[in-house]
């Protein structure tokens, strides 16, 4: 076996008995916020049923956003798009506001005291407060 296939060989190995890297999702609010909600205060906040806080919706369906809806309201994408057409249908309600990824939640939720949003873990810095995160 040449030097090359050996290499190939043992970097195959490696992979397979580490296990993958789970980014973690931060759900978070910004510092000066009085209100740190429970993860179910959290998911009625996310699903327009608690208007104590202002939620950041990621407007893209994504990996954090799937980790997100999934540990908070046990909902999937097809989940939540049915219910969102059901509540905007009847009248009863519209979608959270939305930015395009991580950072832009990260600023929205820094500058606007009431707010709470969700990122990936390695987004978070000191301008927000992290409540908890899912794995």
């Amino acid at each position: 076996m040449n030097h090359f296939a050996r290499n190939l060989l043992a970097m195959s190995l490696l992979s397979l008995a580490l296990p993958p890297v789970q980014a973690e999702v931060a759900v978070i609010v910004n510092p000066g916020s009085a209100k740190a909600p429970t993860q179910g205060e959290v998911a009625n906040i996310f699903l327009g049923k608690d208007k104590s806080m202002r939620g950041v919706d990621q407007k893209d369906w994504n990996s954090t956003k799937e980790k997100f809806y999934a540990g908070v309201a046990s909902k999937s994408e097809t989940q939540l798009k049915s219910y969102w057409s059901g509540l905007v249908f009847t009248g009863k309600g519209q979608p959270l506001p939305s930015e395009a990824g991580d950072a832009e939640v990260v600023t929205k939720v820094a500058a606007e005291p009431d707010a709470i949003g969700y990122v990936d873990s390695s987004a978070v810095n000191s301008s927000v407060k992290v409540l908890f995160t899912l794995p």
